[in-house]
């Protein structure tokens, strides 16, 4: 097995790695609110890629927990008269 006749210097290794370099990554813009992204990848702000929503965002959940809400309180006012309590009154009459 071969084996390193003599020692690296630091200036050799530096050297070796110098081209090794790191090259800068462009940055995009959202092409729906303009926001400035890494390409490839989905917006973080409006969930949007490539023209396409594919995230829900924390408003989109809350926008729909409210719809939600109100749909349930809807129902629970339709409801509640049918199940209300007969007042005293009304039913001492009847007997």
């Amino acid at each position: 097995m071969p084996v390193p006749k003599r020692k690296n210097s630091r200036q050799r290794r530096d050297k070796r790695f110098a081209n090794k370099g790191l090259t800068v990554q462009s940055i995009t813009e959202c092409l729906n609110c303009k926001e400035a992204l890494m390409p490839h990848s989905a917006c973080k702000a409006c969930g949007f890629y490539k023209g396409k929503k594919v995230l829900v965002s924390k408003e989109d959940r809350s926008i729909k927990r409210d719809e939600n809400k109100k749909q349930q309180e809807a129902k629970m006012a339709k409801a509640a008269p049918a199940d209300a309590p007969v007042p005293a009154d009304v039913d001492a009459e009847k007997k």
